[in-house]
């Protein structure tokens, strides 16, 4: 007869390896396909899917003679394949690359996470059969057992979100659940057999120790890295300049001045201080890099950021320059700020959308309702989202749900061809009396900074935007709400076709993927 102690922790280390590998597995293949709706849905149904067939594969098992020795070699399974995850992910990815994104992201979390969930949903009916004893206590005992190992389940989802990713990183904290399914196994080997579970109880502990101990190494280029609670944060030193990538997609590309944006929107809020007589106050939610900060800080603008991921902001002033004299710096969602404060700004850029999901509660009507109560009389709302084109169906919803709030909406487009990825910038005014128009005279000209090429191309971005200004078309668009959002699904096909442009420009380089 197994001991209950002894069957409990098992299914404990088990339950917790469960909920850590699905959490886990957003971040390790988050940044190759972006934490989107095809990567949850792809990670969920491989879960359950995997867990279905371990709950069934484990109790026939059991059924044919209970042994612990044999339920110590199904979680020592489970702990080598944890352990084989880090070294699997990169060649995997690569492989898949052809298949297109939402057949890759399927087969990566099939190939990487379905083996070990599945012999961890061994697990507890193969206990269950070994601590029943009576029929009379089945329910009991079964009833005890899943609620231990649900029980560890939610601490372990609790620990892996809140403290463990921090602070050990994914690849550090995907060896140390490896290393504890090994230990649980270790003790079911020695506890099951005295003579070759010893043994074997020896090698799962030697492999422990190397798991644990082994470095993680960074691959050049990599200045910074950081698994924060909200997503992984590199920074990539390249010829061309310093990249801030926030789960695999570029957020910030710095070049070696000062304040040097080189994506092609940042050139375009800049230039949103020309619609203004004098400098104000501008509020930026979404810090990134910090060079839209640098920049209007540089123009005398008084500047406070809200960034929710302390992560970018360390990794802003580290290593792209932002000193703490450029902005005052708000950690938490911007939304939030907005409420909590009584503020008023003249220019409101919102830049908090990546090209793997855009944060839908910042594009609804009640959050602009409540930008709109922040913005100054005579101020500016404006905000930078990567789309398909310049009549990309997101484009028409955001400035219809702009609508609901602001009198007047202007979109400014940056890619070329018009039906290309890209970004485009929305700018947003309260006043019914204002005119856009007038301002563009006061645009530099590109004859004026021949002699600089940075200038340069910053000035021909500003009057590509410009000159291909319009009104977007919001007969049939759909107002966005906190109730009604789709937007999670023209962000998923935005972020399938950046995800393939980033693996053409990154190809090859292990400092990215």
């Amino acid at each position: 007869m197994v001991s209950s102690p002894l069957l409990y922790l098992l299914v404990s280390i088990s339950g917790a390896a469960v909920l850590a590998l699905e959490i886990l597995g957003t971040r390790w293949l988050g940044p190759f396909y972006g934490v989107s709706l095809y990567l949850w849905s792809a990670l969920i149904t491989v879960t359950l899917a995997a867990l279905s067939a371990g709950y069934a594969l484990g109790g026939r098992w059991a059924d044919r003679g209970p042994r612990l020795f044999r339920l110590g070699l199904v979680l020592g399974g489970a702990g080598l394949w944890t352990l084989l995850v880090p070294w699997m992910r990169g060649p995997l990815l690569h492989l898949t690359e052809a298949m297109g994104l939402r057949a890759a992201v399927l087969t990566a979390a099939v190939v990487l996470f379905a083996p070990p969930l599945l012999l961890l949903g061994m697990v507890s009916p193969y206990a269950l059969r070994l601590k029943a004893t009576e029929v009379a206590h089945v329910g009991t005992d079964a009833g005890n057992l899943f609620a231990v190992s649900t029980v560890a389940s939610v601490l372990s989802a609790l620990a892996v979100g809140f403290w463990l990713i921090p602070a050990l990183g994914v690849s550090r904290l995907t060896l140390v659940v490896g290393a504890f399914l090994l230990l649980g196994s270790a003790v079911a080997l020695v506890q099951g057999s005295r003579g070759a579970g010893a043994a074997a109880a020896a090698a799962l502990l030697a492999a422990v120790g190397l798991a644990v101990f082994l470095p993680v190494e960074e691959a050049p280029g990599v200045v910074y890295h950081a698994d924060s609670p909200y997503g992984e944060v590199k920074v990539l030193q390249r010829p061309e300049g310093t990249y801030l990538l926030l789960d695999g997609g570029v957020h910030t590309l710095a070049g070696f001045g000062v304040g040097e944006g080189l994506i092609r929107y940042v050139p375009v809020f800049s230039s949103l201080q020309l619609l203004f007589e004098e400098p104000g106050r501008m509020l930026l939610i979404g810090l990134g890099g910090g060079v839209v900060a640098q920049d209007y800080a540089a123009e005398g603008w008084e500047v406070d950021a809200v960034e929710i991921d302390p992560a970018v902001v360390e990794a802003a002033r580290d290593h792209f320059g932002l000193s703490r004299d450029v902005a005052r710096i708000h950690v938490e969602d911007g939304r939030r700020f907005l409420r909590e404060t009584t503020e008023r700004w003249d220019l409101v850029l919102v830049d908090a959308f990546g090209s793997a999901s855009i944060p839908f509660h910042l594009v609804t009507s009640e959050f602009f309702s409540l930008a709109r109560q922040r913005v100054a009389p005579h101020g500016l709302l404006a905000m930078n989202v990567e789309t398909r084109g310049w009549d990309d169906p997101l484009v028409a919803a955001l400035a219809r749900t702009l609508q609901e709030s602001f009198s007047t909406v202007l979109a400014l487009p940056t890619q070329e061809p018009p039906n290309s990825l890209g970004n485009v910038v929305l700018v947003a005014s309260a006043d019914p009396d204002f005119r856009m128009e007038g301002f563009v005279d006061r645009l530099p000209r590109p004859v004026e900074h021949l002699g600089d090429d940075y200038d340069h191309w910053r000035v021909v971005q500003m009057n590509h935007a410009w000159d291909n200004r319009f009104v977007p078309e919001t007969r049939t668009a759909v107002v966005l709400t906190d109730d009604r959002n789709p937007v999670a699904l023209w962000a998923e096909a935005v972020n399938r076709e950046a995800r393939e442009e980033l693996r053409e420009y990154f190809a090859d380089d292990p400092a990215v993927y």
